[in-house]
């Protein structure tokens, strides 16, 4: 099943809510999707530069129903960065936000939608595209990285269809857009609520804006889902106090989030009558590789859960033999539908296979109970050696934050830097990480400043730490 070619059975149900609520229906939505893609020559590539708006998703869908690829990237990013991408890929069109392609020379307009605009670029394609590709997506967020993730149509399909199982989603669900749709969680948000019919509220608004609640409820969204970030904000702005009966699913994902806050929200969601999901995914992975059931957040509060339906999990050792015990901390390493074909440098990368064959290597170290449940203990390459001992800047990290105070570490052996906005706490930061690891407060360096840098996705950008 293709969910974006099968949705049109969704005919006048509702398909998007606008910022200002107004409604658009699938056969609209589809009706404009097939107007872009009849535009476009088949089997060609094409940058998308996304918004939460539905020229953007109309665009998406067009693209996939046209068997078009597209990269999709978010519409901060620097307009150099862009430019890089496009000397590196070569697209044939752009599909852009008509005030952005009226400000640049990046190719002529051949049709336009819902505030977008579809650019014939100059380029003529020297490279080929493999049949399995389906979407490009960036690892890093808007920093440019010409690095892309491949992924397939089959990718795609199997991530969304095994979502919808385990979050039950039902076509009465309304999720509320807080993460670009450039980023494979926010994507996949989309995806797997699009395949069930549902009616997709989307808005750039953040949590902060008060549009955006007042959005959530008069139009009643029913979920949303955000990074550890946003559920810092969501503490921050009393979410415990607010009023949303409508609400009844949230879900977590992009990074690890303490125990505790897990577990607050996931008290404050059952006394909301509310779901509250922990997942763990890669856009290697197309989004998802595991859920933690919500009836275990409580329980189980830091641990990612158990592999999505049709995947697959175990643990690997230094020499790759696979762990059997409990409680033994190695590679976690991932089997499914869902694991992306591989990566690109360049375009001429595009006519590349599948060069993973379903298998994931995370990067990343975690442990798995005796129930079967897997914890994240931190990333393979997360780890520096501080006077002969082995530093997991992961674990450093969530124990400051598991005594209030925000912080990202980074650093190289012999010295590690703890990057805070607490100016006021950076010697009891300091004290803390020393006392607690038993290493002599010198190998560690507590730098203040006046913000943390976090991407659009919310995550801690490590190559903006100075």
């Amino acid at each position: 099943m293709d969910f974006y070619n099968d949705i049109g059975a969704f005919g006048s149900s509702t398909a998007v809510i606008t910022e200002d609520s107004g409604r658009i229906t699938y056969a609209e939505l589809l009706a404009a999707a097939d107007a872009i893609k009849d535009q476009v020559r088949d089997r060609c590539l094409v940058f998308s530069v996304c918004e939460n708006s539905p020229g953007s998703l109309a665009g998406y869908l067009a693209f996939l129903r046209g068997r078009i690829v597209p990269l999709l990237l978010h519409n901060c990013i620097d307009r150099g960065l862009f430019e890089t991408l496009l000397s590196t890929y070569r697209p044939a069109y752009i599909w852009l936000p008509r005030e952005k392609a009226k400000a640049a020379d990046w190719g002529r307009e051949v049709f336009h939608y819902g505030g977008y605009s579809l650019l014939r670029t100059k380029h003529e394609p020297d490279y080929a595209l493999h049949d399995d590709l389906a979407l490009l997506l960036s690892t890093s967020g808007s920093t440019g990285s010409p690095k892309l993730v491949r992924l397939s149509y089959k990718n795609i399909n199997s991530n969304a269809e095994a979502i919808a199982q385990y979050l039950g989603i039902t076509r009465t669900d309304r999720p509320i857009t807080t993460l670009p749709m450039s980023y494979t969680y926010g994507l996949s948000i989309l995806n797997s609520h699009l395949l069930k019919g549902c009616a997709l509220i989307l808005t750039d608004k953040t949590l902060m804006d008060k549009a955006f609640w007042a959005l959530l409820k008069t139009n009643e969204a029913t979920t949303f889902g955000g990074v550890p970030y946003v559920y810092e904000m969501l503490k921050k702005l009393r979410f415990s106090r607010m009023e949303l009966p409508s609400l009844k699913t949230l879900t977590q994902a992009g990074g690890k989030m303490s125990p505790e806050l897990v577990g607050e929200f996931a008290a404050v969601c059952g006394q909301k009558g509310a779901r509250f999901f922990v997942m763990y995914g890669q856009t290697e992975a197309t989004a998802r590789m595991s859920y933690l059931p919500s009836e275990q957040a409580i329980s189980r509060a830091g641990s990612i859960g158990i592999a999505i339906p049709g995947g697959e999990f175990w643990l690997e050792d230094e020499s790759g033999s696979v762990i059997a015990e409990s409680d033994t901390a190695g590679e976690l390493v991932y089997k499914g539908g869902n694991v992306a074909l591989g990566y690109a440098a360049g375009r001429k990368d595009l006519c590349k296979g599948d060069e993973n064959g379903g298998v994931l290597r995370t990067g990343d170290m975690a442990k798995r109970d005796a129930g079967g449940f897997y914890y994240i203990v931190g990333r393979k390459k997360r780890f520096l050696k501080l006077f002969g001992n082995r530093v997991n800047l992961d674990e450093i990290e969530q124990l400051i934050k598991s005594a209030g105070y925000g912080c990202a570490c980074a650093g190289e052996d012999d010295h590690l830097r703890i990057y805070t906005s607490e100016k006021e706490n950076q010697a009891a930061i300091k004290s803390l990480a020393a006392a607690r690891t038993g290493i002599h407060p010198s190998a560690f360096e507590v730098i203040c400043l006046e913000s943390l840098p976090f991407n659009e996705a919310g995550k801690v950008l490590y190559s903006a730490l100075k």
